[in-house]
């Protein structure tokens, strides 16, 4: 059972009825999907103002802290000013060790302690007023399918308070990867673009159920 490994599953996926799950993402990012204006937070998966989030998967850039807004964050002028201008080198470099974009699911080893993501996620939990939420949200927009946003009603609903990437990792590989291959298949049926993570589509089910269940 995924509990057993740290990672429970939204209520909304503990059926094999998809009707539920697709229902909270349609919601969420309207039908037919409309692109970043569907909903505010589905802004944060698209929001590239100048046309340059592709070449920029490196650095940290406006736009990064633009779309964190479009999930009720705001990054301080402290450290937007470090992301963006007097520890930009530094964070490139962190970006650059972590590696291309890839699914978590694909991560074949467990995430220790010296595993680059960390680094950065510790780096970034180190600038003014930036904590794991914000930090995660930040990494997300520069690694969607390999880093999960958390939040307090995520945490909440997928038990995962205490730990989630490594957790999640786990969940996602078991059983022939089945959990990563339904939300690949609901992200599907619910008409969305391939470019928003299963991560992403995980999210929003466990963001939106917890929000309807006052959690």
């Amino acid at each position: 059972m995924l509990a057993d490994v740290g990672f429970r599953l939204p209520e909304a996926l503990q059926s094999m009825d998809d009707d539920v799950a697709l229902a909270l993402l349609t919601r969420y990012y309207g039908r037919p999907f409309a692109g970043p204006g569907s909903a505010v937070g589905a802004a944060f998966d698209h929001w590239d103002s100048t046309g340059t989030r592709a070449r920029d998967s490196d650095r940290f850039t406006a736009d990064d802290l633009v779309a964190v807004t479009f999930l009720s964050v705001d990054v301080s002028a402290t450290a937007a000013r470090a992301l963006l201008r007097d520890r930009a080198d530094e964070f490139t470099a962190l970006l650059t060790a972590l590696g291309p974009d890839r699914d978590l699911v694909d991560e074949p080893d467990p995430l220790s302690a010296e595993w680059p993501g960390w680094t950065l996620m510790a780096a970034l939990r180190g600038l003014d007023r930036v904590g794991t939420t914000t930090a995660s949200k930040l990494l997300a927009r520069k690694r969607p399918p390999l880093r999960p946003i958390w939040d307090s009603v995520v945490a909440e609903v997928t038990g995962t308070a205490q730990r989630q990437w490594e957790p999640l990792r786990v969940a996602l590989r078991a059983d022939d990867k089945a959990l990563h291959r339904r939300l690949l298949r609901l992200r599907a049926a619910a008409g969305l673009p391939d470019d928003i993570s299963a991560l992403r589509i995980l999210d929003v089910i466990s963001w939106r159920e917890g929000k309807d269940t006052g959690r």
